[in-house]
């Protein structure tokens, strides 16, 4: 196998140019961080590893999608633009090094958006257009500072130049691209040594100076650490083996990105890889709540919906399979979009969604039944939308997805669509008998309601936990907050240290001190006493939120009887709801 190898300002020069991605690529997802890591490497001196390109025949260019490298990344993810390469010679694709080359490509021709310290991120001012930047007169050493990266040379990416003072001479990585030449380069090194020494800065600083901007103009122009091997072969297949066998070692691929190019070859007429990319993106942001699926998700339940084998490899999509989910793609699309809301309304969303499987049954009973959305009155409807609410919290706390989850898909899928005839009810006895063979107890015994009693406030499942206490479902329509019953400013260290009753401030975020309150609600109770604010109450809040009836309990010296006495309640709760009727379906 022969290598070649070129240098970083040449391969820039051919990105976008010559060099592109095949849609079999995943999209860019390193970090700033990374891309900082990376040309510190470069500038020490270190290997960045080969590179593996494709080369297409010119009568073979327009057989697949063809992908721009990005020149301007953001947090969570870009998507690539499809590339125009008429009339382009000698054209290239990366089958291993698109993260390296991408980071390359934007630390010196692009930018970054990244968020600004100590900014919310759901603030748009957070956000900015950031270019990477190297310190000149910061001397190479692993210093407090970058400790932590790893970082000899000093970089960072900023939006905006600062002006050079003293101690810091913040170079924009990206003009070393200007000194296409040596001699420009040589002299605009003098003209910088004549500024530095007119600041009043020493000779041994001006010599950092003059040496960190050498080394990255080496690094750039000079040394060839762009070492590659190009394949020539147009067997697709073998393409395909080569790069998943080249993958294996880097970040764990996703099997979507290999497979979508699979899937636009055979959806005639349809780019699969814009159409799922949209589709995902709707999903997450246009919905009830916000979500983070991705599109493993989306052709995983293409599997399932399709009735094909549920197993997530690579042989499941070939051209037949494909051609029968192509077929079922918009019953597909309304399945997913609808049982997504549905969990949403359920305040199910990207924060406390621990496993997407456990969703798949849900989309699988709605595609099956194509008139009904589980959001209306009807007694179907709002029957069906309570016990699914009950049975997806169940199984997202009891992690009842979380092994042997292709099995476990393929024998609900019986269940669901085996045997029943639309209109049917979901069939929660059988489903959990089907997870009960899995070795997991569907039923809420003393050790399982110990669990969902031992949350916290803020927890991932806390806020799921607290919905099943309520017989309530449109949790995601409306914003609710886990409150404090006793709150928080009462339980000052100081004084129960003192009391003896440190112990206390603990046991506060237990889930038997919280409930979920609508957003005024919790702004109207804010620190009021306890005792004060139940009095308030409509009478049946006290049944509602399962607390207490006996008044003494409310005074904040009983704290504890309280928390036991409530956990009581909520413990009758789960076993009622989900242990004797768990128990004797497994």
């Amino acid at each position: 196998m022969s290598y070649r190898s070129e240098t970083i300002a040449t391969a820039i020069g051919r990105m976008n140019r010559q060099y592109f991605l095949p849609a079999i690529q995943r999209e860019f997802v390193w970090k700033p961080e990374q891309i900082a890591q990376l040309f510190d490497s470069i500038m020490r001196g270190y290997p960045i590893s080969s590179f593996l390109f494709w080369e297409l025949n010119p009568e073979n260019r327009d057989k697949w999608q063809v992908y721009k490298f990005l020149e301007k990344a953001s947090h969570g993810g870009t998507h690539n633009q499809l590339a125009n390469t008429d009339g382009l010679p000698n054209l290239a694709l990366v089958l291993d090094g698109q993260q390296r080359l991408t980071s390359l490509l934007i630390g010196l021709r692009g930018t970054y958006v990244a968020k600004k310290k100590y900014k919310r991120w759901d603030n748009p001012d957070a956000w900015s257009d950031q270019r990477l930047h190297l310190d000149l007169l910061a001397e190479p050493r692993l210093d407090e500072d970058s400790a932590d990266a790893g970082l000899y040379y000093k970089f960072e990416f900023m939006e905006e130049t600062p002006a050079p003072n003293a101690e810091h001479h913040w170079f924009r990585v990206g003009r070393i691209l200007d000194f296409d030449e040596r001699a420009k380069f040589e002299t605009y090194l003098d003209e910088q040594d004549d500024k530095l020494e007119k600041m009043g800065l020493a000779k041994t600083e001006r010599r950092v100076f003059e040496r960190n901007l050498k080394r990255l103009y080496e690094a750039v122009h000079v040394d060839e650490v762009i070492a590659y091997y190009t394949e020539k072969d147009q067997d697709y297949d073998r393409v395909l083996d080569i790069f998943v066998r080249a993958n294996e070692g880097g970040t764990k691929l996703s099997k979507s990105d290999l497979l979508l190019s699979m899937v636009t070859s055979s959806w005639d007429g349809v780019n699969a890889r814009e159409e799922i990319f949209k589709f995902v993106d709707r999903v997450n942001t246009e919905l009830t709540r916000r979500n983070d699926f991705d599109k493993d998700f989306i052709m995983k339940s293409c599997l399932v919906l399709s009735d094909l084998p549920v197993a997530y490899k690579v042989q499941n999509f070939n051209t037949a399979n494909l051609t029968t989910i192509r077929q079922n793609w918009a019953a597909i699309r309304k399945a997913v979009e609808r049982g997504v809301d549905l969990a949403n309304s359920f305040g199910i969303d990207r924060d406390n969604l621990t496993s997407a499987n456990a969703l798949i049954p849900i989309v699988y009973f709605l595609f099956k039944n194509p008139a009904a959305t589980l959001r209306g009155s009807t007694p179907f409807e709002a029957r069906n939308a309570e016990a699914i609410r009950r049975w997806v919290i169940m199984a997202l706390l009891k992690g009842a997805f979380g092994r042997a989850s292709d099995n476990l898909l393929r024998d609900i899928r019986t269940i669901i669509g085996g045997g029943a005839n639309p209109g049917a009810d979901f069939p929660v006895d059988a489903i959990n008998g089907a997870i009960g063979k899995t070795g997991l107890s569907v039923g809420f015994d003393d050790s399982a309601v110990g669990e969902v009693l031992s949350m916290n406030y803020g927890g991932q499942q806390t806020f799921l936990a607290l919905s099943l206490l309520y017989d309530d479902a449109a949790w995601g329509t409306m914003p609710h907050h886990q409150d404090h019953l006793f709150a928080r400013n009462q339980f000052k260290a100081k004084e129960l240290s003192a009391s003896g009753r440190i112990d206390w401030l603990n046991r506060k975020e237990r889930l038997g001190n919280l409930c979920l309150l609508l957003a005024h609600e919790n702004v109207g109770k804010q620190d009021t006493p306890l005792p004060e604010w139940l009095a308030s109450r409509e009478p049946g809040f006290l049944k509602r939120h399962l607390i207490p009836q006996d008044r003494a309990l409310w005074q904040f010296d009983r704290f504890p009887d309280f928390l036991k006495a409530r956990e009581g309640l909520i413990r009758d709760r789960l076993k009622a709801m989900f242990g004797a009727r768990a128990a004797a379906t497994v």
